[in-house]
């Protein structure tokens, strides 16, 4: 039941509505109207769902379902769903008698912050009523609600709207409709969300519902937007119009965005506080400093939109403390600033970024560009001389990290308060992300050259298991010299695909990249571990500190494909052939996998045994984007002869 397909319609706040192909809702995330207040974080779920009936000469006929503790789900319950489609919005079919259908549309435009539900007949029957309930609730995302006395029902009447306030300092809810409202107040006991009772959190929810509302069928499309106080969307006697044109214009725009996505894409593209952010991935994570700078080059690059992509790097030019970027915050939480790779990686974008912005001469001026060239130099000054948990340039060039206790890779899960895969030392991905880091610097700043060429050598001589064919994970292991961590593990691809520079020989990069590829690669990207390894987990389940411990100890994830598949064709001459060949074998899996999770998108995580589950979060930006680079950019058409032999591109090995 966790695993059932999923949509999510995003506002472009850090909002959404969330739900599944059946209308169970399985998560507490899922629901019509989820609001952040301090965008794109603060997120709070207003309405979970709907009751959802018809009234007819035939009887009542329920639409909507729902399951219940201990695990019923009542037996009329979705048996009238006959189809279901998610582009290019979410929208039900449900059989009735006869030749009666009922379709049923949620769509939310992008920006605007309102919820669009509608409903219609497929076939003219009469005497034919839609009844509606609302469900609320007025919590953190995160949370669960149950019944109590301090709800309030009270509803305020407006020009075809209606509007409650639960709780206060909770947004109010107000609902406009062309239907109309009977008040009604009652409590919905015992909700069952059978994924948090397999993730082995608290499942049981109870839900406020204020009134009915009620359309008679056979005058027209009925419809019911819901959006938080402070929201004005179309009102009056033309409401019905604005309606119907705001869904005429967010199915132009999306159709006009492209593939699954490219649409996908946007939804993690959101507008903050001040300027644009990117949301990590939904329903759970809000902005991470790590994801945010990984996922940029496919969201912002990769797709033209330069003008976030230069506010998103213009405000984490502030963010940095001590050489530091922030790595992952829970909602409403302090950001912790233990990631040594969000900062490398913000260097990366930074010069990639300018790089795409060469011939966009308005787009960034002069001292934007000095001011994204200051925060730069900051973080390479800091990691150079030492700054917090142990990070520091060592002799050798290379950049030494860590303290017990602190999770400062991506590698970054916790159980117990503990890291589950420390990696105290000189860990492979971030020597990747340091030398090409120092080598994009030396271009502008020539004093950063002798501790690159110091690090590149440090790196062939240390890293390489000759024995193997591989790179070992961690050299220097809890900063004991000549220690090393062989462990099978995918970061070494970064040493040879995803970044500039390659850190290989021809030779060893082959014989890496073909070593991870049979141990590492599944449908869904590569493991985290490789099968055989004593730490192996080839299923990601159970309670929390389960979950906690096999995070990265054999789930496969997605995102690591943009580096996996470019580290393959740079390996494979980089001709048309072999970028065709790398989309029928690595890319054309994870687009199968649009129609397997969450609808439209890929997912964070996967198991690493067959079949390969989609787990985690469903919606995951960073998952997205490196599929879209790998389809614009990576796997674009080769610049070669016909011959397929490679024309020299900007790539380098050092």
């Amino acid at each position: 039941m966790e695993h059932e397909q999923e949509w999510l319609e995003a506002d472009g706040w850090g909002g959404f509505a969330m739900g599944t192909r059946s209308g169970i809702r399985t998560r507490r995330y899922h629901s019509l109207l989820t609001v952040a207040t301090r965008p794109p974080g603060g997120r709070m779920n207003l309405v979970s769902g709907l009751e959802v009936w018809i009234e007819g000469p035939f009887g009542t006929r329920v639409l909507s379902a729902h399951r219940y503790a201990p695990g019923t789900v009542p037996p009329d319950a979705g048996e009238r769903l006959e189809r279901f489609a998610s582009d290019p919005w979410p929208c039900w079919v449900f059989r009735l008698e006869k030749s009666a259908r009922i379709e049923h549309e949620v769509c939310v435009p992008r920006g605007l912050r309102v919820v669009i539900l509608t409903w219609r007949l497929r076939a003219r029957t009469r005497g034919l009523t839609l009844a509606v309930r609302p469900l609320l609730s007025g919590r953190d995302i995160h949370h669960l609600h149950r019944e109590n006395a301090d709800f309030d029902f009270t509803p305020q009447a407006g020009v075809d709207s209606i509007s409650w306030r639960p709780y206060t300092g909770v947004p109010g809810v107000i609902a406009l409709t062309n239907g109309a409202y009977k008040h009604d107040p009652r409590w919905y006991r015992n909700f069952l969300y059978a994924g948090e009772q397999a993730r082995g959190l608290d499942y049981v929810e109870d839900l406020a519902s204020p009134g009915i509302f009620r359309w008679p069928l056979e005058d027209g499309e009925a419809f019911l937007v819901l959006h938080p106080e402070g929201v004005v969307p179309g009102s009056g006697p033309d409401a019905g119009e604005w309606v119907a044109r705001i869904k005429a214009a967010e199915r132009e725009r999306r159709r006009r965005l492209g593939g699954p996505l490219r649409r996908a894409a946007e939804a993690y593209l959101v507008r903050a506080t001040s300027g644009w952010s990117v949301v990590a991935g939904y329903p759970w994570f809000s902005a991470w400093g790590r994801e945010t700078f990984i996922a940029f080059r496919g969201l912002c690059l990769a797709t033209g939109c330069l003008e976030e992509a230069r506010s998103i790097l213009l405000e984490g030019s502030e963010k940095a403390r001590d050489g530091l970027f922030p790595g992952t915050a829970d909602e409403g939480g302090q950001p912790e600033h233990i990631s040594v790779d969000a900062a490398l990686w913000f260097i990366i974008a930074i010069h990639q970024f300018l790089r795409a912005a060469e011939r966009e001469t308005r787009l960034i001026s002069d001292g934007d560009r000095s001011r994204l060239f200051r925060a730069g130099r900051a973080v390479l000054d800091a990691c150079a001389r030492g700054t917090l948990h142990g990070i520091r340039m060592s002799p050798d060039g290379l950049l030494a990290c860590g303290e017990p206790g602190v999770p400062l890779t991506w590698m970054d899960a916790r159980a117990g308060g503990q890291a589950v895969t420390p990696r105290i030392g000189k860990p492979v991905e971030v020597q990747a992300l340091w030398l090409n880091a120092l080598y994009l610097a030396t271009a502008d700043d020539p004093e950063w050259r002798p501790a690159f060429e110091r690090g590149c050598t440090a790196f062939r001589e240390k890293y390489w298991n000759e024995s193997g064919g591989y790179l070992y994970d961690v050299v220097d292991v809890n900063h004991i010299e000549g220690k090393v961590d062989a462990s099978f593990r995918p970061n070494q691809i970064l040493a040879v695909g995803g970044l500039p520079l390659m850190l290989l020989d021809p030779a060893r990069a082959r014989r890496l990249v073909n070593a991870v590829k049979e141990r590492l690669w599944t449908r869904l990207g590569l493991r985290s571990l490789a099968p055989g390894e004593p730490h192996y987990v080839g299923r990601y389940e159970g309670g929390a500190a389960e979950r906690d411990s096999a995070y990265h100890q054999g789930t496969a994830w997605p995102w690591l494909a943009g580096p996996f598949v470019e580290a393959w064709v740079r390996v494979n001459g980089e001709t048309v052939r072999a970028k065709a060949e790398a989309r029928r074998r690595f890319l054309r899996p994870l687009l199968d996998h649009l129609n397997e999770g969450g609808l439209g998108h890929i997912s964070e995580i996967a198991d690493g045994d067959p079949p390969h589950t989609p787990r985690g979060c469903p919606f995951q930006a960073w998952s997205v984007a490196e599929a879209l680079r790998l389809d614009l950019e990576v796997l674009a058409a080769a610049r070669s002869t016909p011959s397929g032999r490679r024309i020299r591109g900007r790539r380098q090995v050092a």
